[in-house]
Protein backbone atom coordinates (compact mmCIF):
# COMPACT_ATOMS: atom_id res chain seq x y z
CA UNK A 1 0.00 0.00 0.00
CA UNK A 2 2.95 2.41 1.17
CA UNK A 3 4.67 1.74 -2.05
CA UNK A 4 1.66 2.65 -4.41
CA UNK A 5 1.43 5.95 -2.37
CA UNK A 6 4.95 6.70 -3.52
CA UNK A 7 4.95 5.72 -6.87
CA UNK A 8 1.68 7.70 -7.10
CA UNK A 9 3.47 10.62 -5.53
CA UNK A 10 6.34 10.13 -7.79
CA UNK A 11 4.28 10.26 -11.07
CA UNK A 12 2.19 12.98 -9.57
CA UNK A 13 5.78 15.29 -8.98
CA UNK A 14 6.93 14.08 -12.45
CA UNK A 15 3.41 15.77 -14.03
CA UNK A 16 3.34 18.20 -11.65
CA UNK A 17 7.03 19.15 -12.79
CA UNK A 18 6.28 18.67 -16.52
CA UNK A 19 3.32 21.58 -15.71
CA UNK A 20 5.22 23.53 -14.44
CA UNK A 21 7.97 23.27 -17.52
CA UNK A 22 4.85 24.41 -19.30
CA UNK A 23 3.69 27.27 -17.33
CA UNK A 24 7.25 28.88 -16.90
CA UNK A 25 7.80 28.70 -20.80
CA UNK A 26 4.73 30.26 -21.83
CA UNK A 27 4.10 32.69 -19.21
CA UNK A 28 7.21 33.43 -17.17
CA UNK A 29 10.22 35.41 -17.81
CA UNK A 30 13.46 35.03 -16.49
CA UNK A 31 16.15 37.31 -14.47
CA UNK A 32 18.53 39.12 -17.29
CA UNK A 33 21.76 37.00 -17.50
CA UNK A 34 20.40 33.94 -15.76
CA UNK A 35 21.82 30.68 -16.79
CA UNK A 36 18.37 28.66 -14.85
CA UNK A 37 16.23 28.63 -17.71
CA UNK A 38 18.13 25.24 -18.87
CA UNK A 39 18.25 24.21 -15.98
CA UNK A 40 16.22 20.91 -16.03
CA UNK A 41 16.54 20.61 -11.79
CA UNK A 42 14.99 24.02 -11.56
CA UNK A 43 11.64 22.41 -13.15
CA UNK A 44 12.18 19.08 -10.54
CA UNK A 45 12.35 21.81 -8.47
CA UNK A 46 9.49 24.05 -9.26
CA UNK A 47 6.91 20.67 -9.27
CA UNK A 48 7.90 19.93 -5.78
CA UNK A 49 7.69 23.43 -4.38
CA UNK A 50 4.27 23.89 -6.12
CA UNK A 51 2.79 20.19 -4.76
CA UNK A 52 4.22 21.65 -1.41
CA UNK A 53 2.35 24.87 -1.78
CA UNK A 54 -0.80 23.14 -2.32
CA UNK A 55 -0.36 20.50 -0.11
CA UNK A 56 -0.04 23.07 2.78
CA UNK A 57 -0.73 26.82 2.02
CA UNK A 58 -4.38 26.23 -0.09
CA UNK A 59 -6.24 24.43 2.16
CA UNK A 60 -5.19 27.80 4.52
CA UNK A 61 -6.10 30.22 1.49
CA UNK A 62 -9.09 28.37 0.70
CA UNK A 63 -10.66 28.90 3.99
CA UNK A 64 -9.47 32.67 4.64
CA UNK A 65 -11.95 32.84 1.02
CA UNK A 66 -14.59 31.06 1.62
CA UNK A 67 -16.60 34.03 1.67
CA UNK A 68 -15.56 35.53 -1.55
CA UNK A 69 -15.80 31.60 -3.47
CA UNK A 70 -19.42 31.14 -1.94
CA UNK A 71 -20.34 35.20 -3.52
CA UNK A 72 -18.73 34.28 -6.62
CA UNK A 73 -20.40 31.04 -7.08
CA UNK A 74 -16.43 29.08 -7.30
CA UNK A 75 -15.13 31.52 -10.03
CA UNK A 76 -12.78 33.12 -6.73
CA UNK A 77 -10.62 29.62 -6.79
CA UNK A 78 -9.15 30.23 -9.81
CA UNK A 79 -7.54 33.57 -8.09
CA UNK A 80 -6.65 31.21 -5.28
CA UNK A 81 -4.95 28.70 -7.51
CA UNK A 82 -2.89 31.88 -9.46
CA UNK A 83 -2.06 33.05 -5.99
CA UNK A 84 -0.59 29.44 -5.48
CA UNK A 85 1.32 29.55 -8.88
CA UNK A 86 2.54 33.07 -8.05
CA UNK A 87 4.25 31.48 -4.81
CA UNK A 88 5.77 28.96 -6.26
CA UNK A 89 7.54 31.10 -8.96
CA UNK A 90 8.17 33.91 -6.53
CA UNK A 91 10.13 30.98 -4.14
CA UNK A 92 11.74 30.28 -7.40
CA UNK A 93 15.31 32.20 -7.94
CA UNK A 94 15.07 34.63 -11.42
CA UNK A 95 12.48 33.65 -12.50
CA UNK A 96 9.12 36.31 -12.41
CA UNK A 97 5.50 36.34 -13.66
CA UNK A 98 2.59 38.59 -14.25
CA UNK A 99 -1.07 38.27 -12.31
CA UNK A 100 -2.66 37.08 -16.38
CA UNK A 101 0.37 34.62 -16.72
CA UNK A 102 0.20 33.08 -12.88
CA UNK A 103 -4.20 33.01 -14.18
CA UNK A 104 -3.00 31.41 -17.62
CA UNK A 105 -0.84 28.66 -15.80
CA UNK A 106 -3.69 28.10 -12.93
CA UNK A 107 -6.20 27.41 -15.91
CA UNK A 108 -3.34 25.28 -17.94
CA UNK A 109 -2.62 22.92 -14.73
CA UNK A 110 -6.17 22.69 -13.45
CA UNK A 111 -7.10 21.16 -17.57
CA UNK A 112 -3.39 18.78 -17.05
CA UNK A 113 -4.51 17.87 -13.50
CA UNK A 114 -8.22 16.87 -14.65
CA UNK A 115 -6.99 14.79 -17.51
CA UNK A 116 -4.60 13.02 -15.29
CA UNK A 117 -7.25 12.70 -12.51
CA UNK A 118 -9.28 10.84 -15.15
CA UNK A 119 -6.05 7.75 -16.10
CA UNK A 120 -4.97 7.41 -12.77
CA UNK A 121 -7.16 5.32 -10.21
CA UNK A 122 -7.44 6.27 -6.66
CA UNK A 123 -5.17 5.40 -4.12
CA UNK A 124 -6.30 3.92 -0.68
Amino acid sequence: MIKKQVLTFLLRWLISSATMWICINLFATFKEGSNIQNSFWMYVAAGLIFSIVNSVIKPIATIFALPAIFLTLGLFTILVNAAMVGLTIWIIPDVYISFWGAVGSCLIISVINFLVNLAMPDVK
